[in-house]
């Protein structure tokens, strides 16, 4: 007889879409701890199989366009804080892509956000990258500066969409035919996609640019406006990539 360590080990090796083929093996044995062991892993392959359902459903705007191959969806990250670039990302996915877990990047762990990014970056037809720093946005304001690192993510990418699914807006300045979606970053697998790209892209930079500029907690905050970052700029003053049209309430300037 197969004990019950031998079980969950090969429970634990089986990938979650054989899950209950696997178990189904032992769904005659009686012994209280494979009973309690098939439970915990029959919830795990239920959860699985509420991400199949939600990750699908997040494909509908996609397949509002069957004319089109290449479906862009594009979002932002780092329009609200004091310091830093806002970055933007546009990403094609192949529309048989069967990546699971991309959601909002908001609701995502960091090290989900790292993982996703390894995978949609393999998997993703094109990707493209939009970075406007803060002198730009002191100079334009952020929501200008935030539709010309559209625009530049949308020139990097290697292959163009042909239809654009964006986070709430409409880009102007360009000739793509395109759809602001609400929320769409919990709505649309192509925006959700591109938020983690845009988020994994200026966490990243925020950590460099915590090495370079200590004492700011740009690591941890990221440039946002926690009570440490606030206390700092008032305790030593702004450094270069802190926006000038954003921090006026905290310094003389």
């Amino acid at each position: 007889m197969t004990s019950i360590s031998e079980i969950k080990e090969l429970l634990e090796n089986t990938p979650e879409e054989q899950l209950l083929e696997a178990m189904e093996a032992f769904s005659g044995d009686e012994r209280s701890g494979v009973v309690k062991l098939l439970e915990r892993f029959r919830k795990k392959a239920e959860a699985y199989q509420k991400e199949l359902l939600r990750t699908e459903e997040m494909w509908h705007y996609e397949r509002l366009y069957p004319e089109c191959d290449y479906i862009g969806g594009i979002d932002e990250v780092g329009r609200g804080p004091l310091a830093g670039p806002v970055v933007t990302a546009c990403v094609i996915l192949p529309k048989d892509c069967k990546l699971l877990y991309i959601n909002d990047s908001k609701q995502l762990s960091e090290k989900k956000r790292e993982e996703l990014f390894d995978k949609i970056m393999e998997e993703a037809v094109s990707v493209g990258i939009g970075i406007e720093d803060h002198t730009v946005i002191d100079d334009i304001n952020i929501l200008q500066a935030t539709y010309s690192a559209m625009r530049k993510a949308i020139d990097n990418m290697p292959v163009k969409p042909q239809h654009l699914l964006v986070d709430a807006v409409k880009i102007p300045g360009i000739t793509i035919p395109q759809r602001g979606i609400i929320k769409g970053d919990a709505k649309s697998i192509s925006i959700a996609a591109a938020s983690i790209i845009a988020k994994v892209t200026r966490d990243r930079m925020m950590v460099e640019f915590d090495r370079i500029y200590p004492g700011y907690g740009f690591a941890g905050n990221k440039g946002y406006g926690s009570a440490d970052h606030i206390k700092a700029i008032k305790e030593i003053g702004p450094c270069e990539i802190h926006r000038r049209s954003f921090i006026g309430n905290f310094i003389d300037q």
